[in-house]
Protein backbone atom coordinates (compact mmCIF):
# COMPACT_ATOMS: atom_id res chain seq x y z
CA UNK A 1 0.00 0.00 0.00
CA UNK A 2 1.00 3.42 -0.63
CA UNK A 3 1.97 6.20 1.45
CA UNK A 4 -0.79 8.22 -0.20
CA UNK A 5 -3.25 5.03 -0.24
CA UNK A 6 -2.72 5.01 3.80
CA UNK A 7 -2.89 8.60 4.25
CA UNK A 8 -6.38 8.68 2.28
CA UNK A 9 -7.40 5.37 4.58
CA UNK A 10 -6.40 6.95 7.85
CA UNK A 11 -8.34 10.34 6.77
CA UNK A 12 -11.45 8.62 5.62
CA UNK A 13 -11.61 6.52 8.83
CA UNK A 14 -10.63 9.38 11.38
CA UNK A 15 -13.00 11.86 9.83
CA UNK A 16 -15.91 9.09 10.26
CA UNK A 17 -15.26 8.66 13.38
CA UNK A 18 -15.25 12.19 15.20
CA UNK A 19 -16.58 15.64 14.73
CA UNK A 20 -15.57 18.91 14.65
CA UNK A 21 -12.35 20.15 13.97
CA UNK A 22 -10.92 16.91 14.73
CA UNK A 23 -11.83 15.90 11.29
CA UNK A 24 -9.16 18.37 9.73
CA UNK A 25 -6.45 17.38 12.16
CA UNK A 26 -6.62 13.69 11.65
CA UNK A 27 -6.00 14.52 7.89
CA UNK A 28 -3.09 16.45 8.90
CA UNK A 29 -2.12 13.95 11.67
CA UNK A 30 -2.41 10.99 9.28
CA UNK A 31 0.27 13.04 6.76
CA UNK A 32 2.60 13.61 9.40
CA UNK A 33 2.75 9.74 10.22
CA UNK A 34 3.25 9.06 7.07
CA UNK A 35 6.00 11.52 6.17
CA UNK A 36 7.74 10.04 9.42
CA UNK A 37 7.05 6.70 8.09
CA UNK A 38 8.66 7.24 4.62
CA UNK A 39 11.97 8.80 6.49
CA UNK A 40 12.25 5.76 8.33
CA UNK A 41 11.85 3.85 5.38
CA UNK A 42 14.51 6.14 3.74
CA UNK A 43 17.21 5.74 6.70
CA UNK A 44 16.93 1.98 6.83
CA UNK A 45 17.60 1.73 2.94
CA UNK A 46 20.56 4.19 3.58
CA UNK A 47 22.00 1.87 6.70
CA UNK A 48 21.83 -1.14 4.21
CA UNK A 49 23.16 0.40 1.71
CA UNK A 50 26.31 1.21 3.96
CA UNK A 51 26.62 -2.32 4.86
CA UNK A 52 26.31 -3.69 1.43
CA UNK A 53 29.18 -1.31 0.34
CA UNK A 54 31.36 -1.97 3.45
CA UNK A 55 30.93 1.14 5.28
CA UNK A 56 32.80 2.79 2.84
CA UNK A 57 31.78 5.38 -0.41
CA UNK A 58 32.33 3.11 -3.59
CA UNK A 59 32.64 -0.13 -1.91
CA UNK A 60 31.10 -3.58 -3.33
CA UNK A 61 27.68 -4.12 -4.34
CA UNK A 62 25.39 -2.27 -5.60
CA UNK A 63 23.81 1.39 -4.35
CA UNK A 64 20.20 0.47 -2.66
CA UNK A 65 17.41 3.11 -4.10
CA UNK A 66 16.40 5.39 -1.71
CA UNK A 67 12.39 5.67 -0.76
CA UNK A 68 10.76 9.09 -2.08
CA UNK A 69 8.57 10.79 0.02
CA UNK A 70 5.45 11.18 -1.67
CA UNK A 71 5.10 14.09 -3.54
CA UNK A 72 1.40 14.07 -3.37
CA UNK A 73 2.43 14.61 1.12
CA UNK A 74 5.09 16.32 0.18
CA UNK A 75 2.45 19.15 -1.46
CA UNK A 76 0.19 19.04 1.54
CA UNK A 77 2.68 19.83 4.05
CA UNK A 78 3.44 22.39 2.64
CA UNK A 79 0.57 24.19 1.09
CA UNK A 80 -0.85 23.68 4.86
CA UNK A 81 2.19 25.59 6.48
CA UNK A 82 2.13 28.03 3.64
CA UNK A 83 -1.69 29.16 4.82
CA UNK A 84 -0.70 28.81 8.46
CA UNK A 85 1.89 31.73 7.55
CA UNK A 86 -0.43 33.92 5.77
CA UNK A 87 -3.24 34.04 8.51
CA UNK A 88 -0.16 34.52 11.00
CA UNK A 89 1.10 37.60 8.83
CA UNK A 90 -2.58 38.57 7.80
CA UNK A 91 -3.65 38.79 11.61
CA UNK A 92 -0.73 40.49 12.86
CA UNK A 93 -1.35 43.33 9.63
CA UNK A 94 -3.09 46.02 11.57
CA UNK A 95 -6.08 47.22 9.63
CA UNK A 96 -5.11 46.08 5.70
CA UNK A 97 -2.86 43.42 4.84
CA UNK A 98 0.11 43.87 2.30
CA UNK A 99 -0.02 43.89 -1.63
CA UNK A 100 2.62 41.25 -0.94
CA UNK A 101 0.22 38.77 1.97
CA UNK A 102 -2.32 39.05 -0.60
CA UNK A 103 -0.78 37.70 -3.35
CA UNK A 104 0.97 35.12 -0.87
CA UNK A 105 -2.18 34.07 0.00
CA UNK A 106 -3.66 33.70 -3.57
CA UNK A 107 -0.59 31.49 -4.77
CA UNK A 108 -1.29 29.24 -1.39
CA UNK A 109 -4.61 28.63 -2.25
CA UNK A 110 -4.16 28.84 -6.01
CA UNK A 111 -1.85 25.38 -5.01
CA UNK A 112 -4.42 23.40 -2.17
CA UNK A 113 -6.28 21.68 -4.62
CA UNK A 114 -4.13 18.30 -5.77
CA UNK A 115 -7.05 16.90 -7.86
CA UNK A 116 -9.57 19.15 -9.74
CA UNK A 117 -8.50 22.87 -9.68
CA UNK A 118 -10.97 25.88 -8.61
CA UNK A 119 -11.71 28.57 -10.56
CA UNK A 120 -9.55 31.40 -11.06
CA UNK A 121 -12.32 34.08 -9.91
CA UNK A 122 -13.50 31.30 -6.96
CA UNK A 123 -9.85 31.97 -5.50
CA UNK A 124 -9.77 35.66 -5.66
CA UNK A 125 -12.78 35.92 -4.00
CA UNK A 126 -11.94 33.48 -1.44
CA UNK A 127 -8.69 34.96 -0.98
CA UNK A 128 -10.76 38.48 -0.80
CA UNK A 129 -13.00 37.48 2.12
CA UNK A 130 -10.66 35.73 4.21
CA UNK A 131 -8.50 39.33 4.34
CA UNK A 132 -11.95 40.96 5.28
CA UNK A 133 -12.30 38.09 8.00
CA UNK A 134 -8.59 37.63 8.85
CA UNK A 135 -6.69 40.72 8.90
CA UNK A 136 -6.10 42.35 12.19
CA UNK A 137 -7.77 39.77 13.97
CA UNK A 138 -4.94 39.18 16.54
CA UNK A 139 -7.32 37.04 18.63
CA UNK A 140 -6.47 34.27 16.00
CA UNK A 141 -4.16 32.64 17.62
CA UNK A 142 -1.48 30.48 16.46
CA UNK A 143 -3.63 27.47 16.77
CA UNK A 144 -6.41 28.59 15.41
CA UNK A 145 -4.20 29.36 12.51
CA UNK A 146 -3.14 26.37 12.01
CA UNK A 147 -6.49 24.82 12.73
CA UNK A 148 -8.02 27.13 9.91
CA UNK A 149 -4.94 26.42 6.95
CA UNK A 150 -5.72 22.54 7.13
CA UNK A 151 -9.66 22.76 6.86
CA UNK A 152 -9.31 25.24 4.19
CA UNK A 153 -6.38 22.73 2.47
CA UNK A 154 -9.02 19.58 3.36
CA UNK A 155 -11.67 21.98 1.84
CA UNK A 156 -9.82 22.06 -1.43
CA UNK A 157 -9.31 18.43 -1.87
CA UNK A 158 -13.09 17.76 -0.74
CA UNK A 159 -13.08 14.59 -2.44
CA UNK A 160 -11.51 12.85 0.21
CA UNK A 161 -14.35 13.74 2.80
CA UNK A 162 -17.95 12.92 2.81
CA UNK A 163 -21.34 15.45 2.98
CA UNK A 164 -21.31 15.53 6.31
CA UNK A 165 -17.35 15.49 6.79
CA UNK A 166 -17.68 18.86 4.66
CA UNK A 167 -20.51 20.40 6.69
CA UNK A 168 -18.34 20.08 9.83
CA UNK A 169 -15.47 21.80 8.45
CA UNK A 170 -17.46 24.64 6.87
CA UNK A 171 -18.89 24.92 10.40
CA UNK A 172 -15.71 24.96 12.48
CA UNK A 173 -14.14 27.25 9.88
CA UNK A 174 -17.23 30.24 10.16
CA UNK A 175 -17.01 29.43 14.29
CA UNK A 176 -12.92 29.68 14.36
CA UNK A 177 -13.65 33.25 12.10
CA UNK A 178 -16.13 34.34 14.39
CA UNK A 179 -14.51 33.30 17.93
CA UNK A 180 -11.81 35.41 16.41
CA UNK A 181 -13.62 38.48 16.11
CA UNK A 182 -14.59 38.21 12.11
CA UNK A 183 -17.66 40.24 11.45
CA UNK A 184 -20.60 37.69 10.79
CA UNK A 185 -21.27 38.37 7.18
CA UNK A 186 -17.73 38.28 6.67
CA UNK A 187 -17.09 34.57 8.23
CA UNK A 188 -20.01 33.47 5.91
CA UNK A 189 -19.05 35.14 3.09
CA UNK A 190 -15.80 32.57 3.33
CA UNK A 191 -17.83 29.84 4.21
CA UNK A 192 -19.99 30.23 0.90
CA UNK A 193 -16.45 30.78 -1.04
CA UNK A 194 -15.88 27.69 0.25
CA UNK A 195 -18.93 25.54 -0.77
CA UNK A 196 -18.32 26.75 -4.18
CA UNK A 197 -14.57 25.38 -4.02
CA UNK A 198 -16.15 22.09 -2.41
CA UNK A 199 -18.59 21.91 -5.28
CA UNK A 200 -16.17 22.34 -8.19
CA UNK A 201 -13.49 19.99 -6.34
CA UNK A 202 -16.05 17.28 -5.27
Amino acid sequence: MTVMKMTRLLIAGGCLLTAGSLCAQNYYMATQQARRDSAQNDAEQQRIQREAGGGAPGGAGAPAAAVPVDPALQATLKNVSGLQSDFAAMASAGEKASADQKTSLLNDLSQAAQGTKVTTDSVKKLADDLLTAVTGKTKLGTAQQTMLAREVHALFNSSHLNATQQETLLKDVQKTLADSGAPLDAAADVVSDLKAVVAQTK
